[in-house]
């Protein structure tokens, strides 16, 4: 520790300089591309978010040369509300260029660790520090060029850098092997999901075979070659080694009809409805608090802003309230898996699944809880991935009212139009996806252990009190 000095970044980094926004604004963004724009949304504490990206063509990024992020180079954000948030970026993004509201700090590798900047960039007195600073000026918080040159940081010397550095990505790493498990998983479930309730996969298989002068037997193989994703081989197979797998597929693809019929939504499988998502769940919104029950510790409270754009509910900055006025909400307490919707403001009809920390957690008012009509006490995945649809996400937002922000009601979200299969093909897919969601949420149980270890560690190592 004796060893340690305070030193300015000015002295450190060999560049540091916010981006620029290329002429023409949003109109010239690409939603695909070979040269990323990243703006302040893609930057968070502990993690790039690749979530809103765009692109730019190579004669705009020509005119953005002094802006090039580089390998290592360390971001933050120096304007708004997520002034001070700090992240690396992936190499898989680069090239790119950054916009006005982002900053490069990049690293004299002999003597700064990246990753130890980043880490003491994102530490919490630290944050506290660039946030007092950035609320210095007349209008909108920022960080100036000389804010962020004259910003003294601790420095050991660089092999003690990467020591801490070391200890702390392992954590980091294994919170991302977590998040990349977890989109797998998720992935797997919207695509089951997709095939049989929005592409009617099964139903067209059958609908093939018998246009093409197959049997009903026919029909139903092709159908469960389509579920299974298995050649007609190897079901063959598959009914001589595992007979009651077999049987299993076999009743699933007898759930599909062989016959698609118009209605108000569109076509439909036969059998099916049409109705609402108030017929399979309800949604319910949370307790209205009052500012004087908050705390700074205790039972955190899920408001608006702890849902994402990207759909995560994120417990690190909740409010919370102490046992007497949870015990007052008891009705509002959230379980595992619950899903919840934003009803209000900017990320209004975002939905994400709740994960306890270890405490427990309350819903607010202006965030809806969905509870299914089908399961009891348990999160319907049907719905969940229902609503988490495009075409059912716009019916849900467009139902808000209100001219100076959208709000959107329980009775609105309740009200819109879907199409309802048969109720025993959602018991089928609540049967065949809960298994998943099981994993997802045990996966994301161990990420914010890892990430409370991480955050414990974080300040006594940069502190030098874990280094003697």
């Amino acid at each position: 520790m004796s060893s340690w000095k305070k030193v300015k970044l000015k002295d450190i980094c060999s560049k540091i300089g916010s981006g620029s926004t290329p002429r023409g604004g949003n109109n010239v963004y690409l939603h695909s591309g070979i040269i990323s724009l990243i703006r302040s949304q893609n930057i968070h504490n502990h993690g790039f978010i690749a979530d809103g990206l765009v692109y730019i063509d190579q004669e705009k990024a020509d005119k953005l040369k002094n802006v090039i992020v580089e390998e290592n180079d360390v971001l933050i954000n120096i304007t708004g509300d997520s002034v001070a948030r700090v992240a690396l970026v992936d190499k898989m993004y680069l090239p790119a260029r950054v916009n006005q509201h982002v900053a490069i700090l990049r690293a004299v590798p002999e003597i700064l660790d990246h990753r130890y900047l980043k880490y003491y960039l994102v530490n919490l007195p630290t944050q506290q520090h660039l946030l007092t600073l950035a609320s210095s000026g007349a209008t909108r918080n920022a960080l100036t060029k000389s804010m962020l040159e004259n910003l003294e940081i601790l420095l050991p010397n660089i092999n003690d850098q990467r020591r801490i550095a070391d200890s702390l990505e392992i954590l980091d790493n294994k919170i991302q092997l977590n998040t990349q498990t977890n989109q797998t998983l998720e992935q797997i479930a919207q695509a089951i999901f997709k095939s049989w309730f929005v592409d009617f996969d099964p139903v067209k298989a059958k609908i093939d075979a018998i246009t093409n002068g197959g049997t009903h037997a026919d029909a139903e193989r092709a159908a469960m070659q389509v579920i299974s994703g298995k050649t007609n081989a190897e079901l063959t197979q598959m009914q001589q080694t595992n007979p009651d797998a077999y049987k299993t597929l076999e009743k699933t693809a007898a759930l599909f009809p062989s016959e698609m019929v118009e209605s108000e939504l569109g076509d439909v499988p036969k059998g099916w409805g049409i109705g609402c998502i108030g017929d399979i769940a309800t949604a319910k919104g949370g307790y209205a608090f009052k500012s004087s029950q908050f705390e700074q510790k205790g039972n955190p409270v899920i408001k608006i802003k702890n849902i994402t754009s990207t759909g995560n509910i994120i417990l690190e900055d909740c409010q919370c309230i102490n046992d007497l006025v949870a015990n007052v909400a008891s009705k509002f307490k959230l379980s595992d898996g619950d899903f919840l919707m934003a009803m209000t403001g900017a990320t209004v009809g975002k939905i994400g699944i709740y994960v306890s920390d270890g405490r427990c957690a309350f819903v607010n008012q202006r965030v809806a809880k969905f509870e299914s009509k089908l399961f009891k006490n348990i999160p319907c995945w049907y719905t969940y991935n229902l609503i988490r649809r495009s075409d059912v996400s716009e019916k849900i937002i467009g139902s808000a009212q209100g001219s100076a922000q959208a709000n959107i009601s329980s009775s609105g979200i309740e009200q819109v139009a879907i199409m309802l299969p048969i109720r025993d093909l959602i018991y089928l897919y609540q049967s065949t996806v809960s298994h998943l969601y099981e994993k997802w949420i045990a996966n994301h149980k161990e990420l914010l252990k890892l990430k409370m270890t991480r955050d414990t560690l974080l300040p006594k190592l940069l502190s030098g009190e874990l280094n003697n």
